[in-house]
């Protein structure tokens, strides 16, 4: 069995598709377009000043392994990757993560700037839905968390389970 993978204090062992020497890749509990997903250093701590530079070296080529495999496995056209580095920019997790999403011309209508609002927001949803995940029973149930925006629903334990079981494949 796997030890055991924090994000912050919460258990996402069963999320996780990707793991290099620092950091490891998981799948997103509401992803703002299929496939997005978060990268992220094995050691917790709030903030990029925070890493050695083994670290952010580690964390940046996992971002540029696992973009590439994201781009082509869910057929996008390039990508979003973002890093809300601090209370202030938006991050509420207190354990440093990159978001990944893959991108086309259709999303968002074409309005593709609308997807840094959809950023914030999904910082909100993280922090709330984490929360929710490890009050849970029973893994494969749905999360009763707050939801900001109706279209974007809490996946279950089981779909992500599936989502990080096949893009592990890829790797």
């Amino acid at each position: 069995m796997a030890a055991q993978i924090l994000f912050s204090k919460f258990d996402v062992t069963r999320q996780v598709f990707f793991r290099s020497g620092l950091s490891y890749g998981v799948v997103n509990l509401k992803p703002i377009v299929p496939g997005h997903i978060l990268v992220v250093p094995k050691r917790v701590v709030a903030r990029l000043s925070d890493l050695n530079p083994e670290e952010i070296s580690d964390l940046f080529r996992s971002v540029q392994r696992i973009g590439g495999v994201i781009q082509t496995a869910f057929k996008a056209e390039a990508l979003t990757i973002a890093l809300q580095d601090g209370e202030a920019a938006g991050q509420s997790v207190p354990h440093l993560h990159v978001h990944i999403l893959p991108r086309k011309w259709v999303d968002f209508d074409g309005q593709n700037d609308k997807v840094y609002p959809a950023l914030e927001a999904n910082e909100d949803d993280l922090s709330e839905g984490l929360h929710a995940q490890k009050q849970k029973l029973d893994g494969r149930q749905r999360a009763e968390i707050k939801v900001d925006n109706d279209a974007r629903e809490p996946r279950t334990m089981e779909d992500m389970e599936t989502e990080a079981s096949w893009l592990s494949g890829l790797f």
